[in-house]
This record gives structure tokens, sequence and C-alpha cells, in this order.
């Protein structure tokens, strides 16, 4: 579609909600001359608590409005130029989902609307999309939802019963220019000092108290980190629609939605559940893409992700993601359009590998990769292979021996093993002076915040360094630490694709009350001249907080010495693990700062006084053949 058309901007129209409160909404629209061209369009609609005027916002009104779409552009109550009742965050989302109504609703009955209404934006701007989706506004005609989580609990609060950190840090984001302290700039240096402190602030806690740190000055972020870190059980509190789109499907528009992710994303889980939900309930058609992407990934530039190459065609960046969702709203938004093409695939993933695992130019893993689509998600031909932990740290499809001794290490609280990569969120602190965050972010955040990654997130080779917090001399490669325990094949004769969502199955015993158990993924890259110790890259991990072990709504402590099935259930992901390479499962008991660290106390979750060390066993027998569940493609 061409650009035929000017703009025409209307700032800050305050539109009025349900209850009487007014949303500042820009409103861009297609023009000629300075002036309003006559007719009705369809509509593209973001919600955001990130500043509708951010650049990340305003450059979908310059690809959409020149090509013929309205796009309304609107800062969600209690934030920016929106009015509000003063608990935003997880408590607001009462009214996110009928202030999301309201105003696909109020663009319906403007004379400059065709009455269909599609909704984009990432992140936060993607969860305002879900909850207006649960809502059915009759003219919400087509969703796409990037990166969104689905689940508080399960996606952003906890994992596995344990705290996910890379949210403590989000708060923060949150609160730096939260209406709070607008007009405050010495409680805003608070929060900005906060950032600075970071690193400090991650070993102080948990338990954090309420008024320890910046947050006090904005009640619900506080309040936020007090339920994040406290409410490790699964309640009548993160069942609350707020909290769990999942619980309320049945509730959703069926409308066409395009669910977009990234293998490093915190939420490809999320969401490719997500798409799958509605490909079974819904009548209109659905779509699902997943690259090897972080947080931000889709709208970068980048052929890489962290330390690993995949490609010149792993890249989509801005344009082409733009592109991408002007196709699939052309399908449902102008009044003459014509639906999704017959036999047109659903799915759409990029499988990592097959690169020659040499260093780029760039510096970066040469992994590899390729685009490929499928008919549905998870794979029909994907088969479930378990591979068995050996007692000499091997894996493989043999079942292990009879009688065994377990495998056993020491869990220290106080040295926890560090987070090298992975699936979360960036998590960036603000420093004084030096090099900022990684390209994708630095595009995307508040400049004035000039925050540098202390976490990165994507695959890494497991090795600490300087470069990783929560390292520490010598910096051993993970592999050689005496609290992570290692299985891996032998070289592999064929090549393996694992494309799906897996689980890891471990008998364990421990001497504490309560203890974690992680696990990770590693395709081990042989050794070449330019990575001489090989390269161990991380593809995705997860923990059980034992606790937890027999469902996230109840509590049962472990009894010491006692062994007892644990899941881990890991994300999924689309590898290739090449000949030459090796499939690795990593077990430990901690993955921080990622993830919290457990006490191993056994006392109320996040208000523990004290830690102790755990020793750990993780058996590897007949009678207890712990093994990981992959999902294999037939080659």
């Amino acid at each position: 579609m061409s650009t035929a058309y000017g703009i025409l901007l209307a700032k800050d129209v305050m539109v009025a909600m349900r209850d009487g409160i007014r949303l500042a909404t820009d409103v861009y629209r297609p023009a000629r001359d300075g002036e309003p061209v006559a007719g009705r369009f369809p509509t593209i609609l973001l919600r955001t608590p990130y500043d509708k005027t951010d650049r990340r916002y305003s450059e979908i009104a310059d690809f959409f409005t020149p090509r013929g779409y309205a796009v309304v552009l609107q800062d969600m109550r209690d934030r920016y130029r929106s009015e509000g009742t003063g608990d935003y965050f997880h408590t607001v989302t009462a009214h996110t989902g009928e202030d999301g109504y309201d105003t696909v609703e109020w663009i319906a009955a403007q004379p400059w609307s065709n009455g269909r209404v599609g909704t984009v934006g990432s992140s936060y701007a993607a969860i305002t999309q879900v909850r207006a989706a649960l809502e059915r506004p009759p003219h919400l005609t087509a969703i796409w939802p990037d990166v969104v989580p689905t689940n508080s609990f399960r996606n952003q609060s906890r994992e596995g019963g344990a705290m996910q950190q890379h949210m403590f840090w989000a708060l923060f984001i949150h609160a730096q220019d939260a209406q709070e302290i607008a007009d405050d700039p010495a409680r805003q240096a608070e929060v900005w000092s906060d950032l600075r402190d970071l690193r400090q602030l991650f070993r102080s806690g948990p338990p954090w108290e309420r008024g320890q740190t910046s947050l006090r000055h904005v009640p619900p972020l506080e309040q936020a980190l007090i339920d994040y870190s406290t409410r490790g059980t699964y309640d009548e509190y993160w069942q609350r629609i707020e909290n769990d789109f999942t619980r309320y499907w049945d509730r959703h528009a069926d409308i066409p939605g395009t669910f977009s992710t990234g293998w490093y994303d915190p939420f490809p889980a999320a969401d490719s559940e997500y798409y799958a939900a509605m490909a079974r309930q819904s009548t209109a058609p659905q779509r699902l893409v997943i690259g090897p992407w972080s947080h931000v990934g889709m709208r970068g530039d980048a052929t890489f992700c962290h330390d690993v190459d995949f490609g010149p065609d792993s890249a989509w960046g801005v344009q082409r993601y733009f592109e991408e969702q002007l196709a699939f709203f052309s399908r449902w938004l102008p009044d003459d359009a014509a639906g999704q093409p017959d036999g047109e695939a659903p799915v759409r993933i990029f499988v990592m590998g097959g690169g020659s695992g040499r260093k780029t130019a760039e510096g970066k893993l040469d992994h590899g990769g390729l685009w490929r689509e499928e008919r549905e998600w998870p794979l029909a031909r994907a088969v479930a292979t378990p591979y068995f932990l050996q007692p000499d740290g091997s894996l493989s499809a043999e079942p292990p021996p009879g009688e065994t001794e377990p495998r056993r290490f020491t869990f220290d609280p106080e040295r926890p093993v560090p987070t090298i990569g992975g699936l979360y969120c960036s998590i960036g602190e603000l420093p004084a002076e030096g090099a900022g965050m990684e390209q994708a972010w630095a595009r995307l955040l508040n400049p004035v915040l000039r925050l540098r990654d202390l976490l990165t997130p994507g695959p890494a080779d497991q090795k600490e360094s300087p470069a990783y917090f929560g390292s520490a001399e010598p910096y051993p490669r993970l592999s050689e630490r005496q609290d992570v325990l290692v299985f891996q094949t032998e070289p592999l004769a064929d090549a393996v694709e694992v494309t799906g969502p897996m689980e890891v199955r471990l008998w364990v015993s421990t001497s504490a009350l309560d203890t974690d158990f992680t696990a990770k993924l590693v395709d081990v890259h042989p050794a070449n001249d330019d990575y001489p110790d090989g390269y161990d890259m991380l593809l995705n991990d997860s923990v059980i907080r034992c606790r937890y072990r027999e469902g996230f709504d109840r509590e049962v402590p472990m009894e010491p010495g006692r062994v007892v099935p644990v899941t881990i259930t890991l994300p999924p992901t689309s590898n290739l693990f090449d000949v030459g390479h090796r499939i690795r499962l990593d077990v430990s008991s901690s993955n921080w700062p990622r993830l919290d660290v457990n006490p191993n106390t056994g006392e109320p979750i996040g208000r523990h006084t004290h830690t102790v060390v755990a020793e750990q066993s993780v058996y590897a027998d007949a009678e207890h053949p712990s093994h990981v569940v992959l999902p294999v493609i037939p080659r």
C-alpha cells in the first residue's frame, strides 16, 4: 500500500471512560495539505503506560497513517497526561479491560472511523490488548499482541515457585515516571539513585520491607514488590482476571490474532500457549510468529541476540515489523478486506542452528538458523523422547543402570550460581558513565535513564566473567563448579532437532526443609580456533521450588533425606543440535539474580530470617530414572 496521505494530529483528546475518568489520547488521521481527508478509515489502537509520545509509538503512526489508517495512541489511566485513581499497576488492570472496551467503542463512534479497530503493542501495551479482548468490545476486529505475559503469577512474579527478579527492576522503571512523583524532583532522584545502586538492592533482598526502597513513594508499585516476593502460592489473588488471563480464555473475543515472541523473550511459553488456546476455540484465523529474539528483538535490526548470531534472515527490524503488521491488518480492517488467503500456514518459527560455530566479524558465535512454516503448535510430528541422566554424567536414550549412588553437591545460598544469559527482560542499572544497554533496548527506553545492562538476555557461553554480575574469581565455566551437575551426550553422529516445550523429571533428596533445583538445556559447540574451549550455548532454563513440587496451590515441606520426584518445566525452543555437538543438561539449585535464592530454611516465602547450606542429591538409577523429555523432530 502506497503512502498516499499526510498526517493530521490531534493531541491529548480527553476521552471519558464509563466512570468519568478521562484518558489523554492522540489521534492521527490521514490528511492532505494540512486538512483531514474526508471518509471513514480503519484504526490502529495502542494503549500504553510508557508515554504515548515516545518514539516507539509515534513511529507506528508515522507508518500506518500515510497508508490510509487512523492511529490512536492513549496513555493509560494514572499515567502521564491521563487522569487516574491512584492505583496503577496490577490493581488498575481491573480498569484496563473496561477502559480498552470504552476506547474501542469511542473510536467506532467517530465520524472518521469505519468501525473496525485493530490493536498493537508489545509487553505492557500487549497486556492492554488481551485484557480488552476479554471484554469483547463489538468493534474490536483484530489484535497483534507482541511478547505478552498472560499469567502474572507464572510469567512475571514467580517461576517454578521462585521470584523472577527482572520484575523487581521493572518496578523502578515504572516508578521513575509515576504521576505520584512527577512534580517532585527529590523523590524522582531517589528512584534514579536506586537504579544506580541496583546491585546492592539485589543483594539486600528478598526479604524486602515496606519503606526500604524508593518504591515507597509509589505505593501501588511497592505493594507489587511485596506481592511478587511474598505471594508464592497460586491463591485467590493470582486467580483474579487481572492477574491470570488464561483462566478466562472462554471470554476472549473471537477475532483474528497474531501472537509474536522470541525464544529468548520471557514469554515464549505464554504466547505459544495463547495461540494454541485461540486456535482451538476460535472460528477466526490465528497466527504465531517466534524468532530468535529477546523481549524487544523483533523490532531490532541486529542479526544477533546477546552473544550469538543467527544469520541475516533472523533480523526483522522496524520496517519489516510494520510491514508484517500492515499485511495482517489489511486482511481484516479496511472496508474491502479480503480475509486470510486459503492455505496459508498459521505458524512461522525460526529453527536455530546449522551455522559454522566460528566467530563473526562482530565477535559473535555464528549459530545460524532458518525460518520454517508449520500447521500447528506444538508440532504434531514431534516425538517426546526421554534422555536419561546417567550416574557417570552422561545423557543418553538408554535407561540408567540398577542401584547406583546419586550424584551430590552442596548448595550454599551465599554463593549462588550466577545468571549468564537466559529468558528474561533485560535488567539495566543507571551508571554514572559508560556504555549503554543492548542495542534494541537502548532505542526504546527513555534516554534520560542512560541505562547499562546489568543482565543481558539471550544465549551466552556458560562461563563466569567480570561481565556477568554475580560471577567471582577465578571465573570458572559453570560446568566446572562443584555445585553444578553436568549430564551430556557423546558428540552427535547425526543432527538432532528439538522444537517445542519440554520437561525435566528428576528424583532428588535434600537435607533442607525447602530448596530449589534448576535445569538448563545447553547446546555444546565443539572447540575450534575461535573457541578453544568450545562454546556452551544456553537454550533455556527454569526451576522448581520444592515446597511446590505437588502443585503451586499448596506448600508441602521436604522431609530431609527422603527421595521425591520433581518436575521442572522448560520454556519451548527450536534448535538444531548439529553433528559433533552435544546435548547437555545442567542441574543445580540457583540462578541468581534472575531468580531469587532459596534460603533452604522452609520459612514463609519472602520472609526468611537466615540461610542454611543444603546437601543435594540427584538420582539416576533404575528405580529413580531422572530424565529430560525433549520434543525431537524426525529428520
